[in-house]
């Protein structure tokens, strides 16, 4: 144990003293190294944060939740006429009740009208405000986290309350920096119509790809906005969140043959709705990132391969430099497998110094990355690992040649020469 450590020393202090004797050379042919380490972790790291966000944003949609829409969501609905989707008729808030009798596999079924418009308190107006009139059940599907106040009542939806509760970035733009003082008061929304603010949602944060954006929105029993938004204007939906024990696969068919029967289908006419699959989107991000994933590695391959031979020159200069010592080294009794193992490590060295740049330039962009766009990219530790690994994989495989040079010489003639 002693002896390796004493390898290890002697390695890591050669290293140092041919960094500081050749700076710029050293410099020079590390650049390889540290660019590839750098595409390694920069694009492992932007991926996983970006994958981590968008999945996280998918899951907010609803884990195993179909949502019925005249649109479809997904590619497919590219090869279908856009003026046959305009032709269908919208969701009905009727077949909410219809579904519940018909699809067992259901464990909560919402229906969600929504629109855009003003908000207004005092002196302060906010644009841009999105209005979500929704079911009892859209709380099962939709778990949202109170900052102050509560969530909406039986009582409001059965009465069709002219209640409302509020995002946070929408409550501080109007009620200023303590958003909580908003509830309890009174607030005039679209037409004219006035709300009562029961409650305030806790700050979500931004969005990836949008989804609920609750933030920004406020939400209503759906009595409420069907008395100044038509409910097939509102884009209607209805959401369906089947059982956990129930395949997304059953839950669709049993969907689909319900839909079929509410609209009165025959069996030769082709669906005029479609079921849109939330989980089918998450594997579709996952499927982009893998590419983009497979992108970066191959960069970051052919800049390894570069270092990988910037290293190999230095050794190679190294070992003509340091002949007389080798051979030094043998005449007193050093074996090969000290020679090629002291070698071996100066060159992993050399490939993790490489390394710590390239990771120093990833650290420095996540944090320009966070103060400019708000996004924060995190490197995990599994990426860390995984780059020391590389850096001395490609560190041993840069050496190996120069290293049996050195442990294959004649102490003899390695001591006389020049």
């Amino acid at each position: 144990m002693r002896r390796i450590l004493e390898i290890l020393s002697s390695s890591l202090n050669l290293t140092w003293q041919e960094f500081k004797s050749h700076k710029i050379r050293t410099l020079l042919s590390l650049s390889g190294v540290a660019f590839g380490i750098f595409c390694i972790i920069s694009v492992l790291a932007t991926v996983n944060s970006l994958e981590y966000a968008v999945q996280k944003d998918i899951k907010a949609l609803g884990s195993n939740t179909v949502y019925i829409d005249k649109w479809s969501y997904s590619e497919e609905g590219n090869d279908y006429p856009w003026w046959k989707f305009v032709k269908r008729p919208a969701p009905k808030y009727e077949e909410v009740a219809l579904l519940r009798k018909k699809v067992p596999a259901a464990a909560n079924i919402a229906f969600n009208v929504s629109t855009n418009s003003t908000l207004e308190y005092a002196e302060n107006i906010i644009s841009g405000v999105s209005y979500y009139g929704i079911t009892e059940e859209f709380k099962n599907i939709q778990p949202v986290e109170m900052q102050a106040g509560r969530y909406l009542q039986q009582s409001d939806y059965d009465q069709n309350a002219a209640v409302i509760i509020v995002g946070y970035t929408v409550a501080e733009n109007l009620f200023g920096h303590h958003p909580e003082k908003g509830v309890g008061q009174l607030v005039k929304m679209k037409d004219g119509k006035r709300g009562l603010v029961v409650g305030l949602i806790k700050k979500q944060g931004k969005s990836i790809i949008g989804g609920w954006d609750y933030d920004n929105s406020i939400l209503m029993p759906l009595g409420f906005v069907k008395q100044f938004v038509r409910e097939e204007n509102g884009g209607p939906v209805i959401m369906v969140q089947g059982k956990e024990t129930v395949p997304m696969a059953q839950l669709k068919d049993e969907l689909a043959g319900a839909m079929r029967s509410i609209r009165k289908l025959r069996p030769t006419q082709e669906d005029n709705f479609s079921l849109n699959d939330i989980d089918a989107f998450s594997s579709f991000a996952s499927d982009i990132f893998g590419g983009i994933n497979k992108g970066g590695w191959a960069i970051a391959t052919l800049s390894l391969i570069v270092g990988m031979f910037g290293v190999a020159n230095i050794m190679f200069v190294t070992v003509r430099e340091r002949t007389p010592q080798i051979g030094l080294k043998k005449a007193i009794g050093a074996k090969r497998v000290t020679i090629l193992t002291e070698f071996l490590l100066e060159s992993a060295f050399l490939c993790i110094m490489g390394g710590l740049l390239g990771l120093i330039v990833v650290f420095l962009l996540t944090l320009v990355s966070a103060a400019l766009f708000g996004f924060s990219i995190f490197i995990a530790p599994n990426i860390l690992l995984l780059a020391i690994t590389i850096c001395i994989v490609v560190g041993v495989l840069a050496g190996i040649i120069p290293a049996s040079i050195a442990a294959r010489m004649d102490p003899v003639v390695a001591i006389r020469s020049k």
